[in-house]
């Protein structure tokens, strides 16, 4: 610390006493620092030591201010702020110590660079080297210049026989003046290039700090070359909490912030761990300047032991610039040695926030993990209620429904169902941005929707086709002008047994016809089926008559025919239409043969319409066949009213 003078007119002689307690009260706080200081063998400050230590704070600052991703959470923006602060402190104090260590470097390199004789010693650097070849070499091209001078005189006034000498002395010497001119040229040209490279990266230790300074320009700014002024943390600018970024509520985004969360903490062990690293380089770099400053204190108690109390002044006045001098050695190691303690108690200050944030994660990624498993225990869950009602479904359907036609579309239904709730059920745990995923999927939609419409359609026509009212397997149906028995009918496909007819019967061609379902949404194609559950369709038996004859006893005979033939199958066609009656709530009249008499372009026609089993229809027309040609023939006057053979037709499309 400082010594306080008070000016003087004059000079003075101060008591003996006076200067030892002055250098007490100088020394009293350097007796303090040192007091936990352990005894140790003087060490020299190395230059590299300093470089190595700054270049190390440089690296730490780098990794403190960009190396730690905060996960996210509000506490961050402080711990991340504080370490910031304190990285700034700690670079700031260390180029403030290695600055002030600079004189007291150059100091010893300046003690240690020359021997006794005075020559350069081997730890001398080269431009001290080159300076010092260059000083000898021109004092010799000056006392050559001399002889040289001299010689020629003589040369003027030097009687013949002597002249012959001189002219050689002076070409001797000529020679030399040039080898030497040559050689302080070398040697300058070296030496200015030396120096103009200093010019630019700075000369020695100071310029070594200079160019380090100027690495961080956010710290020192562009007068890194001037000492700054250290800020204390209570001054230091307050860093903007910025609102934590709402966490992700999809299992692929709690999982992807744990990761984060386990990376900042791996990143905050490794930065506190590098923290430690650059605290013991700089304890290191601490121990020779605590040295140093306990051997100037052994100097100041040795200077007092030699000034004894009842000194007179003469003597006093001999020591006082002893004490000048260690005071001011005092005081450059102490300015090196302040700024570099502090900078160990900023670093372990560092290192505390480091724990402590890493602590602040800990406790939050530990919810987090927890919350995580929760999410995948719910979704494992949520799969498994699926799966049960998958398998529930599949036991009530094999239970209950005995049509196998029926079972299997339940069990394709199902199929359906049970994986577009476990879709539902894995978007919803994955999926956090729900607003993107409806882009997507209204885009994604979209195109669905325009490339594959037939598909679609066919889909949703397959829905309507095994609905109540709509075909089953083996079923008669017309499309599109095609006749034929139901095979079979796919999502997106039908396929039908097509049929042919030869008069009234219709047989089986050996062709399957297949059509896209979405057929039965295009306009102006026909399809016709059958009512659900009726298995018949209606013939009619025709029989012309002759005008004038007894038509009453034709019908009521030919009507009796067709009768005895319906009799053996009227129980299943009677039964067919009470299913109908209990299926659909529309009446309509039994069937049962209608006879009809008509007037036709050929004449007076008798018809009778009825009903005949699909599968059965050409066995039952044989036997109406049978029947109405015995009646005919079985009476002459029957005969006479019949004026051509009967025909069995088709009334409606079968």
């Amino acid at each position: 610390m400082p010594i306080p003078t008070r000016r003087q007119s004059r000079p003075i002689h101060t008591p003996t006493h006076t200067l030892v307690s002055t250098g007490r009260i100088i020394f009293a706080g350097l007796i303090l620092c040192l007091a936990l200081a352990t005894a140790a063998d003087d060490q020299p400050i190395n230059s590299d030591a300093i470089i190595h230590h700054l270049s190390a704070v440089i690296s730490w600052y780098r990794d403190c201010t960009t190396k730690v991703q905060p996960p996210g959470f509000a506490s961050d923006a402080i711990y991340q702020g504080d370490a910031r602060n304190l990285a700034e402190q700690a670079i700031r104090l260390a180029f403030d110590s290695a600055r002030a260590a600079v004189p007291f470097v150059n100091a010893q390199g300046q003690q240690t660079s020359t021997d006794n004789n005075g020559q350069p010693a081997q730890g001398a650097t080269q431009s001290q080297n080159l300076a010092q070849f260059k000083a000898k070499t021109s004092a010799q091209l000056a006392d050559l210049q001399a002889q040289l001078d001299s010689v020629n005189k003589q040369l003027a006034t030097a009687p013949p026989r002597a002249r012959a000498a001189l002219q050689n002395k002076r070409d001797n010497l000529q020679g030399q003046i040039e080898l030497n001119s040559a050689i302080l040229d070398s040697v300058g040209k070296m030496l200015n290039f030396i120096e103009s490279g200093n010019e630019t990266s700075g000369e020695g230790l100071q310029g070594n700090i200079d160019q380090l300074a100027r690495s961080v320009p956010e710290v020192f700014g562009p007068t890194s070359h001037q000492k700054t002024e250290t800020k204390p943390a209570a001054q230091a600018a307050p860093t903007t909490n910025q609102p934590a970024s709402p966490r992700s509520s999809g299992l692929i985004g709690e999982a992807g912030a744990l990761y984060t969360e386990m990376r900042s903490i791996r990143d905050i062990d490794q930065l506190a761990n590098e923290t430690q690293n650059v605290r013991d380089i700089a304890d290191s770099l601490r121990q020779p300047l605590r040295d140093a400053m306990k051997a100037t204190i052994q100097q100041s108690k040795d200077l007092e032991n030699q000034a004894p109390a009842g000194s007179n002044s003469a003597q006093s006045a001999n020591l006082k610039p002893q004490y000048d001098a260690l005071a001011a050695k005092f005081k450059s190691l102490a300015a090196a040695l302040i700024p570099l303690s502090q900078e160990v108690l900023v670093l372990d200050e560092s290192r505390t926030n480091l724990l402590e944030w890493r602590r602040s994660i800990t406790r939050q990624s530990g919810s987090a993990l927890r919350g995580l498993l929760l999410h995948v225990g719910t979704i494992l869950v949520a799969l498994g209620l699926v799966l049960v009602l998958s398998e529930v479904w599949r036991r009530a359907t094999f239970r209950y429904i005995q049509d196998v036609r029926r079972r299997r579309q339940f069990l394709t239904l199902r199929r359906f169902v049970v994986g577009f709730l476990m879709g539902i059920v894995i978007i919803l745990g994955f999926v956090s941005e729900f607003s993107s995923l409806a882009t997507f999927a209204g885009f994604v939609t979209a195109g669905i929707a325009v490339g594959l419409q037939a598909v679609l359609l066919s889909i949703a026509a397959y829905f309507f086709l095994i609905g109540r009212y709509g075909i089953r397997v083996g079923e008669r149906v017309s499309v599109a002008g095609v006749t034929g028995d139901v095979v079979d009918i796919g999502l997106v496909r039908l396929y039908l047994m097509e049929l042919a007819a030869s008069g009234g019967d219709l047989y089986p061609t050996g062709r399957i016809a297949v059509f896209s379902n979405s057929v039965f949404f295009q306009a102006g194609m026909p399809f016709y089926k059958q009512i659900p559950g009726t298995d018949y369709t209606w013939h009619e038996v025709a029989v012309p008559i002759v005008a004038g004859s007894n038509y009453k006893s034709v019908q009521e005979k030919i009507l009796k025919a067709v009768n005895s033939v319906y009799d053996s199958y009227r129980k299943d066609i009677e039964r067919q239409h009470t299913d109908v009656e209990r299926r659909i709530d529309i009446y309509m009249q039994a069937p049962t043969p209608e006879p009809q008499l008509r007037f036709t372009d050929k004449g007076l026609e008798f018809r009778v319409r009825y009903p005949v089993e699909l599968r059965k229809a050409s066995s039952i027309d044989d036997e109406v066949t049978q029947k109405v040609l015995d009646v005919i023939n079985g009476e002459q006057e029957l005969r006479a009213a019949v004026s051509g053979p009967p025909t069995i037709r088709t009334p409606v499309h079968a």
